[in-house]
């Protein structure tokens, strides 16, 4: 079984000596309050270390055990594992509660998909929770896995329900949806510079025109970007105005290439809809992001 490595995290096999770190999360209450198992006895937590030595030596390897430890200071920190069933596999994580929310159980699900896409060229992967367990189900969702159900009484209630048994959601992302993100993502990571204005034609549909009556420029201390107006027209009558906004970058060191890029916000008089009463006249208001 292979090393693998994260932008903070090395995924490795796990060792013997592996053992007192392992068992100080599997062993915590807290840390397994919402798994199918634990609080962990020693004896458990060596039976699970031997049993990921093990499957890590198959060849060829089904059930990829990985221990997680920190690229800066080779501490062990939790764990993730990537099942095989055919062309499928279901993939989990867990990390020592001192390490919650600091988005190492994000950087390991990624790294699983990738592994099993990428690498095993799987079709699809799953991956299980309690349905109380947010912050499992919220790494789910991060890692662009999308909810297909939630299954009824379908696993052991957590460690401190009255209930014998919990609620399950289920979650899955396909190959043909990793590639469509992976794509995604690398469009968003692209640089994009506003060079200048362009100059706009009235733009219409046969029956509605828009004119283009201002051109705004950028205001980097209020995070505001370029912008093109445009009046709403029918015959003579200017019904609203609509406006363009172009995202770019240089806000600062720690900003995103695109603040906003492309939203498009409106303003519709309510008497140009007939919506008005006599004498009363409003306005509908929208932002729009794509």
């Amino acid at each position: 079984m292979k090393q693998i490595e994260t932008e903070r995290l090395k995924l490795r096999k796990f060792t013997l000596d592996d053992f007192a770190t392992v068992h100080s999360y599997a062993s915590c209450a807290e840390n397994t309050i919402y798994m199918v198992w634990g609080p962990n006895t020693e004896d458990q937590t060596r039976t699970f270390i031997n049993m990921a030595i093990s499957k890590a030596d198959e060849t060829p390897c089904t059930n990829y055990q990985y221990a997680a430890v920190l690229k800066d200071t080779g501490r062990l920190i939790g764990a993730c594992n990537l099942a095989l069933s055919g062309d499928e596999a279901e993939i989990g994580w867990i990390l020592h509660r001192d390490f919650w929310k600091q988005g190492y159980g994000t950087e390991m699900g990624k790294e699983m998909l990738r592994f099993g896409f990428d690498e095993l060229k799987l079709h699809r992967t799953l991956a299980h929770c309690d349905a109380e367990n947010i912050g499992s189900y919220k790494v789910m969702e991060k890692i662009g896995m999308r909810r297909e159900g939630l299954f009824l009484e379908a696993r052991p209630a957590n460690k401190q329900s009255s209930h014998e048994y919990s609620d399950e959601l289920s979650y899955a992302i396909t190959k043909a949806e990793w590639e469509t993100q992976k794509e995604i993502a690398y469009y968003k990571s692209l640089p994009v510079v506003f060079d200048n204005f362009i100059e706009v034609p009235e733009l219409t549909d046969g029956v509605i025109r828009l004119v283009c009556f201002q051109k705004r420029e950028a205001i980097p201390e209020k995070k505001y970007v370029p912008a093109y107006d445009f009046a709403i027209c029918k015959d003579s009558e200017k019904l609203g105005e609509i406006n363009l906004r172009i995202g770019y970058g240089g806000f600062g060191p720690n900003e995103s290439s695109l603040y906003y890029g492309g939203q498009v916000g409106y303003n519709i008089v309510n008497g140009s809809l007939k919506m008005h009463k006599k004498g009363e006249e409003k306005m509908y208001n929208s932002g729009i992001r794509p």
